[in-house]
């Protein structure tokens, strides 16, 4: 029998998804579930997003360019400097979603064994990612008890060695809900600069950052035209998870010719996603300040609540809509199974992430969990009830 490739063996598994079996039984159980496993958030897409695809009137769904639709492209270099980027449409690579901008730019600019800092805990898929280009994850672990603020600079001088290419972070984190601070983005700067490394910023979030916080990108800082890569996404902006549509930019010139050589070779991104994504470059600012409104209230909910209950420690993210919550538990992983295949309350039990995946470190986050407050805070309330009586059950067993 043919064997498959090490690479097939060595490939993670999604944390985030594992358990979608034991959510599926208990469904059938007739269990209610509240999902908080998952980025996936019931906002509303933008009606104009929604318009454009009703509108659409092409008579042949035909390749688009490599690097994206040129009208796309000029509009959201017009959002980008509206961020207070520095940039034109020629700076801008457009991906399908923000998974393929990640993989593009970890290939365009990282040999097979080359090594790349994150912070950890990091999105879980950052493994994968890595795993396909066969570069080494170096993880540098940051503290629930400083709220997860970016390890000391000392710690990566640490780790960086003759392979080291690159720093990868999240701002805002998922899943922490961390937003890094212009000071801790500036001694990053410091740190590239001397070590000639990459600084790949996953932007995922950035529309949402809380109690008036100020966004800085490293694309905010002079002196790293060269060195920074901004990963982006229409996901988590509009709502939509399901348009598939991303984007890489940087300034670095042969970086892009670099990432359009990986962007020629699958042909094109996803045209009506991009008929979409261009028509919700005009969403209105009210959108957001809703959207804003509505996730702060969320994350206060929340946060509140898991901090009233016994032995629960929670930060209060300032950004994204996650927060990775410090439970009275022996191992996440068999509590979150424990959740969906033997607890019940009023019917109704919670699904979480075990916070053991967003780590590559081995044994930590063995008694934390990932919460994402994407739900009504009707549901929200429900599922800290539920979650408080069954932390109580579990101390009992």
């Amino acid at each position: 029998m043919p064997k498959i490739s090490s690479k097939g063996v060595n490939m993670p598994s999604s944390p985030i998804r594992k358990l979608v079996p034991f959510a599926d039984q208990a469904k059938r159980e007739g269990k209610k579930i509240y999902h908080l496993n998952i980025g996936q958030p019931d906002i509303e897409t933008p009606e104009g997003m929604l318009n454009a695809i009703k509108n659409i009137d092409f008579k042949v769904w035909a390749y688009t360019h490599s690097e994206g639709i040129p009208s796309y492209r000029e509009k959201l270099a017009g959002y980008y400097q509206k961020v207070g980027f520095n940039i034109d449409a020629s700076n801008i690579i457009v991906t399908t979603g923000g998974s393929e901008a990640i993989t593009i730019a970890v290939n365009a600019c990282l040999n097979p064994g080359d090594e790349v800092i994150i912070p950890e805990p990091f999105y879980a898929n950052y493994n994968g990612f890595t795993c396909m280009a066969d570069v080494v994850i170096k993880p540098i672990v940051s503290s629930i008890d400083t709220g997860f603020a970016l390890p000391p600079i000392e710690e990566f001088e640490k780790v960086i060695g003759p392979k080291t290419k690159a720093i990868m972070i999240c701002n805002p984190n998922n899943p922490t809900g961390y937003l890094y601070s212009r000071a801790e983005l500036e001694a990053l700067k410091v740190l590239a600069l001397k070590h000639d490394l990459f600084i790949f910023s996953d932007e995922a979030y950035r529309e949402f950052c809380y109690d008036g916080k100020e966004f800085i990108s490293p694309m905010h800082l002079e002196g790293l035209e060269e060195n920074v890569i901004v990963l982006d996404t229409v996901s988590k902006r509009y709502s939509a998870c399901g348009a598939r549509l991303g984007a890489l930019i940087t300034k670095n010139k042969e970086v892009l010719a670099a990432a359009l050589k990986f962007a020629q070779a699958r042909l094109s991104p996803p045209g009506v996603a991009q008929i979409a994504g261009e028509a919700a470059i005009d969403t209105p600012d009210s959108y957001f300040e809703a959207v804003n409104k509505e996730y702060t209230e969320r994350r206060d909910l929340v946060v509140s609540a898991l901090n009233k209950m016994d032995g629960v420690f929670c930060p209060n993210p300032g950004g994204a809509f996650y927060a990775v919550v410090r439970l009275p538990i022996d191992d996440s992983d068999k509590f979150c199974q424990w959740m969906l295949e033997s607890f019940s309350y009023k019917g109704q039990t919670v699904m979480m992430a075990p916070a053991t995946g967003f780590y590559s470190t081995p044994g930590a986050g063995k008694n934390e969990v990932r919460i994402a407050y994407v739900l009504k805070k009707e549901d929200l309330a429900a599922a800290m009830e539920c979650l408080e009586q069954a932390l109580k059950q579990y101390a009992s067993l």
